[in-house]
């Protein structure tokens, strides 16, 4: 066969460039991220070793400028707690705080009727301290009368009464649910959600304009009196938001306080996820909302350790029942998890982008951090007053998990290894 005069090839050459010159482009369905500015954290901010780096190597994978990314209800999910991981210092507390300085808190019938786990040692703690002269479902004189503001603090932060006995007794599942937790919205049962989140706001002014470091005296108790939104974290919700990823509160806190000090990150109502109490004709109740089949409680499910779980993947991703509270494939779980105590370790864990931790010395979720059985675990110190190095290893082999009954094991990884004790390496001056 001959071969085609060169000439006649190059003149069909030349022919098919004319035509695609004038033929109207395609549009390449990759993104040109090349054309787009890509969100980065701030480099002006610090933080502690290559944790930025961890971040953004998340943010640039599953945000707007990776080829992966998807718009829509399947966008990225990054989610955080609240108190102590966003701001410093807690948000519920801070509003405990002014509520007693200020008589907002209504004396219930019997102390008994805020938690079915209060112990007849608290209750008549309780009752002798703040009296029965207020009419029920009045506000209770605790800005004069120090007895009982102490013991509603004591309560509240010790589990104890003043005279140091148990607050709650009875059995419940350890890994779902902590009484005190759950005993903050209790205390504001009688009031509406709008009263509740005036008294919030009133107590994030208050806190954010106190100098760092200040303390204040409720009763004869020293708190602190102050907070700060992390601007480490502000940038990292922004960058987070800009790059296309919806971005969550889940906190063990009250849901109405939590969505008022939540609003100054820029995460709206929606996207905040915490004890949702029951309200009945207009006022909080002593009753809370369950979760994964759960039914409504006295607190029995609250987004706590694996509740936390539960919470996101029935409230984000519309997983209903049992199903909430198991680990879900990786289309189903967060991308980014930040925390810092192990009420935070189960959904911080089930990130399959990064593990943000600050450390607060939380043995299970530190255990966690530190052992970085993927590589994607980031430690940071609390960006203000971090805390000096744990002098003791975590006992991570022995007693860093805390089981459903309450007692304490090894902490295991997914394959079922123990994670060996952990020293601490990413701490303050």
């Amino acid at each position: 066969m001959r071969s085609r005069p060169a000439l006649t090839v190059l003149t069909v050459a030349v022919a098919l460039a004319a035509t695609l010159s004038s033929a109207p482009a395609q549009a390449d369905p990759r993104p040109d991220t090349r054309s787009h500015h890509c969100p980065q954290l701030s480099d002006d901010l610090p933080w502690y070793g290559a944790n930025r780096a961890k971040l953004q190597r998340t943010i640039d994978e599953r945000g707007t400028c990776s080829p992966h990314h998807r718009g829509g209800k399947h966008r990225p999910v990054a989610a955080f707690d609240w108190d102590n991981t966003i701001v410093k210092n807690d948000s519920t507390d801070a509003t405990i705080a002014w509520a007693l300085r200020h008589d907002k808190i209504l004396r219930p019938e019997r102390w008994s009727d805020t938690s079915q786990w209060l112990t007849p040692e608290a209750d008549r703690a309780l009752t002798k301290a703040c009296g029965t002269d207020v009419p029920v479902g009045s506000p209770l004189p605790t800005s004069t009368n120090d007895a009982c503001a102490d013991e509603i603090l004591q309560v509240r932060g010790e589990a104890e009464t003043m005279s140091g006995e148990p607050a709650f007794e009875g059995e419940w599942n350890h890994r779902r649910t902590v009484p005190q937790y759950a005993w903050v919205p209790q205390l504001f049962a009688g009031h509406t959600v709008a009263e509740l989140r005036a008294y919030a706001r009133a107590a994030r002014d208050e806190a954010l304009a106190a100098p760092i470091g200040s303390e204040q005296k409720v009763g004869t108790h020293t708190v602190p009196a102050y907070s700060r939104y992390y601007d480490q974290q502000k940038d990292l919700v922004r960058t987070l938001q800009r790059a296309g990823f919806d971005v969550y509160i889940v906190s063990a806190g009250s849901e109405p306080v939590t969505e008022e000090w939540s609003k100054g990150v820029g995460i709206d109502r929606r996207h905040t996820l915490a004890i949702r109490s029951v309200v009945r004709h207009g006022r909080i109740t002593t009753w809370t909302e369950g979760c994964g089949g759960q039914p409504v409680s006295k607190g029995g499910t609250i987004p706590y350790i694996d509740g936390k779980r539960c919470t996101i993947n029935e409230r984000i991703y519309g997983i209903k029942g049992a199903a909430a509270w198991k680990k879900q494939d990786a289309r189903h779980r967060i991308a980014i998890g930040g925390g810092d105590a192990d009420t935070d370790v189960t959904f911080v864990g089930d990130a399959t982008g990064t593990h943000l931790v600050l450390n607060r010395n939380k043995p299970e979720i530190m255990c966690r951090g530190y052992d970085d059985a993927d590589g994607r675990w980031a430690v940071n110190p609390m960006f203000i007053e971090p805390l000096p190095r744990k002098k003791e290893s975590y006992p991570c082999a022995t007693e860093g998990f805390t089981r459903p009954d309450g007692s304490l094991g090894p902490v295991r990884r997914d394959d079922g290894s123990v994670v060996p004790d952990q020293w601490d390496t990413a701490f303050g001056a």
